[in-house]
Order: structure tokens, then C-alpha cells, then sequence
């Protein structure tokens, strides 16, 4: 999995908490820890795909754009990290029989993995996400 995936999560769940106003890449990047750069490539890909908007100039930013209900983590996985959990194996030799076949049987077994991993990712949705954080933070 790839740190794209939880900055999606991360700055989604920013702009969750914040829906009557803007927010900018800085702010976004500021609480996320990382440079404003790797913050507005994820948020272009967020609004590619509809789940946030954006305005440009003076009072701009990004905002959610659908229901906190409506966007599970699983949906979010697939945009950022689909295919992450897929063995990386080197060039085998062909001629042995581990070889020959080492990629296609651990490709089988992580996709079946990626596959229960989504399911699992099916039941978080933003809002939820948004709860637990402010459950979080009330009890500390």
C-alpha cells in the first residue's frame, strides 16, 4: 500500500470536517506532514474522480464534494493503490519448475488477498473515519 492511499484518507477527512469552507493544499499539507506538492497530486486525483471540488484564486481551495456516506475507504484504495499488494518477483528461471510458475501462483494468492482486503475496506466510509477521529481526540 502506498502513502498516496492514507494522504486520500487524510485530506478527505480534513475537508469532511471543514464542510463550509475551503481549504488549501498548504493547510492540507501542513496537517498531513508532507510538502504541498505530493498533497496536491492526491487532491487532483480526488477531483479527477468527483470526490472533491475546487476553486481557483483569492478564498479558494478544495471542499468535499459528495456525501460523507457515499465514499468507503475501498473506493479509495482503488484509486491510489489498486495492485499494490501484487508480489514484485524477479525474472525466474523459466526452466525450473518454481521458477516458471512462482509469479503466477503468489499473483493468484494476493489478488485473492486484495480482494478480502476490499471487503474489509467496504464497511469504513469518510464519515466513519470522521467519528472515529473526533472519538479520538475527545478521549485523549
Amino acid at each position: 500500500m502506498n502513502s498516496d492511499f492514507t494522504l486520500a484518507i487524510h485530506s478527505l477527512t480534513l475537508l469532511a470536517l471543514q464542510p463550509d469552507r475551503m481549504s488549501t493544499s498548504e493547510a492540507i499539507s501542513e496537517s498531513a506532514g508532507v510538502h504541498p506538492v505530493r498533497i496536491r497530486k492526491v487532491l487532483g486525483l480526488l477531483k479527477k474522480h468527483g470526490f472533491i471540488k475546487s476553486k481557483e484564486g483569492t478564498g479558494g481551495g478544495f471542499i468535499f464534494a459528495l456525501d460523507l456516506n457515499e465514499v468507503n475507504l475501498w473506493d479509495i484504495y482503488k484509486l491510489t493503490s489498486e495492485g499494490a499488494l501484487q508480489p514484485k518477483c524477479p525474472d525466474s528461471n523459466e526452466k525450473c519448475v518454481v521458477g516458471a510458475n512462482m509469479h503466477k501462483v503468489l499473483f493468484a494468492i494476493f489478488l485473492g488477498a486484495e480482494e478480502h482486503l476490499g471487503e474489509y475496506l467496504k464497511h469504513y466510509s469518510i464519515k466513519e473515519i470522521v467519528d472515529l477521529v473526533k472519538e479520538t481526540n475527545c478521549c485523549d
